[in-house]
């Protein structure tokens, strides 16, 4: 679904998520959904998001090398030897901070149920228009995740790196990151669409696909002193 998104984006054409067994969090629709929404789909009677994607060069020397679009997210992990790297992180050219850790995520809306999730990154609504960026196992305790806004402009400097060390596009798409090359993450000047669910909202979709805030299993028999 990510890499169909990603080709989709420029032709305005809708993605349909459709789930054939796995998770799938951008697969709303089960089969026997789809087949219920099917005409009201190709009518267009159905409501059809807009969401924000990233844009993501990679410059050595100051020439690009490497320019691709994003739909979850733009991160970069350490690779072999697998020693913890240092990047220098840049804002709308505002110094942001330096990081020493196994890597870095930039995540959409879209992609804040993905790596960064796992990576402790903030859940947000795909409708909001912002970017996180969330380290990956720094090594400071109080370098959390941030929220920027989705106009903002983020550039990674390689301070020190590993011959493994590579930036990636969704997991799909990757690019090798030397010693001063320069990353910059922005928005896309396009957006990607879907189709969303009428049977169920964004909440129901984290709350049956991700337990998100699932109560307690309370022993119902346990007695009391």
């Amino acid at each position: 679904i990510i890499s169909a998104a990603r080709f989709l984006s420029q032709t305005n054409v809708p993605v349909i998520g459709v789930n054939l067994g796995k998770l799938g969090f951008l697969a709303e629709f089960s089969i026997g959904e789809l087949r219920e929404f099917f005409e009201r789909i190709i009518s267009r009677k159905v409501l059809i998001e807009k969401r924000m994607m990233l844009g993501c060069s990679i410059f050595s020397d100051g020439k690009e090398k490497f320019c691709s679009a994003a739909i979850n997210d733009v991160f970069i992990t350490a690779g072999a030897p697998f020693r913890v790297i240092e990047l220098k992180i840049a804002v709308d050219g505002q110094p942001l901070a330096g990081c020493v850790s196994d890597g870095l995520i930039i995540s959409t809306p879209t992609g804040s149920t993905a790596y960064n999730l796992s990576a402790a990154g903030p859940i947000l609504s795909p409708k909001c228009q912002a970017m996180v960026i969330t380290p990956i196992c720094p090594h400071s305790l109080s370098f959390r995740p941030i929220v920027i806004n989705a106009d903002s402009k983020v550039e990674v400097s390689g301070i020190r790196v590993n011959e493994g060390t590579t930036v990636s596009i969704d997991g799909q798409l990757s690019a090798k990151l030397a010693i001063g090359d320069v990353v910059r993450v922005q928005r896309h000047k396009g957006d990607f669409l879907v189709v969303n669910n009428p049977l169920r909202t964004q909440w129901d979709t984290l709350a049956t696909k991700l337990r998100w805030a699932e109560k307690p299993k309370y022993n119902r028999d346990a007695i009391l002193p």
